[in-house]
């Protein structure tokens, strides 16, 4: 006998963290129930739409669960890269955000593009609510010099290729340097070709994902993180960064704010030529690495998982009356 907790009953709230299968379930128990619908907003539809074909296919099911009255030539529109299906997609953003009570933005940067699914000039309750990251307390770390780290996949999504071509002209002025790339699964054959390409062969290494206790070991061998993605909508790993106080080139300026306050994140443009010398100025400055570390360790200490439940709730709250 299963327990009383996993049985389906009426909530006071439903709160969907994702728009796929899953998440449209919460929809219909939301509207069945007639209880409040939160919802975080986790991923951009949009940009991931023309990377993963199955972003498009898992729209048109939403579309019909959502029974938004779509013509088969509305459907359609989802197989037609560029404006047409940006377009569709902002549509059905557009028709989730009709059932929502609140939605949850892990970012700023996230909230700022909820501009696009208003419908009549509105939009549901907006909430930013980043996820918290623990720092695990250890002893010093062993910063190797010219170690500059990347975790995270190799799609494109997370535009390997800007950081590659960065880094080889990291690497024409500082040829000590070093670029770990951890976490690479997929499309492993096609990045190492890329390397090869650019004669980063004997700069780069290439690891599988690992378990979280030893990407901690990652950031405390590694001088600075690189992030040359420009499709995250709050990104963990800068986050998990901070937190073991390893210094970070964000190469998206829409992810300056930190969840914990303070002082921005160090960014530059999403060009080669930006990210390489701002990436050569974080391992040259070593004022810069101690500041850019301590203002995220002190953004972590400021956002805890207490600070986070505590305003989750009262989202809750504020829904359900």
């Amino acid at each position: 006998m299963g327990s009383p907790w996993f049985r389906c009953r009426p909530a006071d709230v439903v709160h969907a963290h994702t728009t796929g299968p899953i998440g449209m379930a919460g929809f219909r128990m939301a509207a069945t129930w007639r209880a409040p619908l939160v919802v975080t907003w986790h991923t951009d539809l949009v940009a991931y739409a023309d990377i993963y074909p199955e972003i498009p296919i898992g729209a048109a099911w939403c579309a019909l669960r959502l029974r938004l009255g779509w013509s088969p030539r509305d459907f359609l529109q989802l197989a037609r890269p560029g404006p047409v299906r940006r377009k569709r997609l902002i549509n059905l953003g557009q028709g989730m955000f009709a059932h929502m009570s609140a939605v949850i933005a892990p970012s700023e940067k996230t909230a700022a593009a909820f501009h696009e699914f208003t419908s009549n000039g509105r939009l549901p309750h907006v909430a930013v609510l980043p996820t918290p990251v623990v720092r695990n307390p250890r002893g010093n770390p062993v910063r190797n010099g010219g170690v500059v780290l990347s975790v995270g996949r190799a799609t494109a999504e997370k535009n390997p290729e800007l950081l590659l071509r960065a880094f080889a002209l990291v690497v024409r002025d500082r040829p000590y340097a070093r670029l770990v790339l951890l976490g690479v699964r997929l499309g492993r054959a096609k990045l190492t070709r890329r390397i090869n390409s650019l004669g980063l062969p004997a700069h780069v290494r290439v690891l599988p994902p690992v378990p979280p206790e030893q990407v901690t070991g990652h950031y405390d061998r590694a001088t600075v993180l690189a992030f040359a993605s420009t499709t995250d909508t709050q990104s963990l790993v800068l986050a998990e960064a901070e937190a073991a106080g390893l210094p970070a080139v964000v190469a998206d300026p829409a992810l300056a704010s930190r969840p914990g306050g303070g002082p921005p994140r160090f960014t530059c443009e999403p060009t080669p030529e930006a990210f390489a010398a701002a990436l050569c100025r974080m391992l040259d400055d070593d004022a810069l690495r101690t500041q850019v570390a301590v203002d995220g360790l002190t953004a972590t200490e400021a956002y805890t998982p207490a600070l986070y439940l505590g305003r989750l709730l009262k989202l809750y709250e504020a829904v359900g009356k």
